[in-house]
């Protein structure tokens, strides 16, 4: 199967919202409770660029984008700029592939030589393939905080990991 992992472009957006949409309607791995328009994630599209700690990357197989894997700011103040939190989205029926894993590991040798000292991300509780996907990648568990997020009528414990980064 051909593969590419690439900076994601602006013709990316639709599939793009269609993939996250999946986990705003379906489960708790995102505390979002609407589905986006392709015009309300255009803002969020803006904040990438081909350099620099905020990067997105799309895992295209066939020509047609599967997943996506970013780098966000971790907090708006300026001693957090070494930080970043991290985050991947896989299209249903991707995972268990090792796509993640290339995707997760591409979007981290895309950051090298950043000036970047952690990434962290957070885990909706339970959610085994991703805390998996997270290890492997070299993340450890530094905390929980409890029932932080409530959707589709319950509260949810998100899981914190952090990674060292070069």
């Amino acid at each position: 199967m051909q593969e590419t992992i690439r900076a994601a472009r602006e013709d990316d957006l639709t599939r793009l919202t269609e993939i996250y949409n999946h986990y705003v309607v379906e489960g708790p791995v995102t505390f979002d409770v609407r589905p986006y328009t392709v015009e309300e994630r255009r803002h969020w599209l803006g904040q990438f660029a081909a350099t620099g700690p905020q990067r997105l990357l799309v895992l295209e197989q066939q020509g047609i984008v599967r997943g996506y894997a970013a780098s966000l700011r971790f907090r708006a103040k300026p001693a957090y700029e070494t930080s970043v939190e991290s985050t991947i989205y896989l299209a249903p029926g991707r995972g268990g592939s090792g796509a993640g894993a290339r995707l997760y590991g591409a979007l981290f040798e895309a950051l090298r030589g950043e000036d970047l000292h952690r990434a962290y991300g957070g885990i909706t509780l339970p959610n085994e393939a991703s805390i998996r996907l997270h290890e492997r990648l070299g993340f450890s568990r530094i905390g929980v905080y409890r029932e932080v997020g409530r959707k589709l009528g319950r509260y949810w414990d998100v899981a914190w990991y952090e990674k060292a980064l070069p």
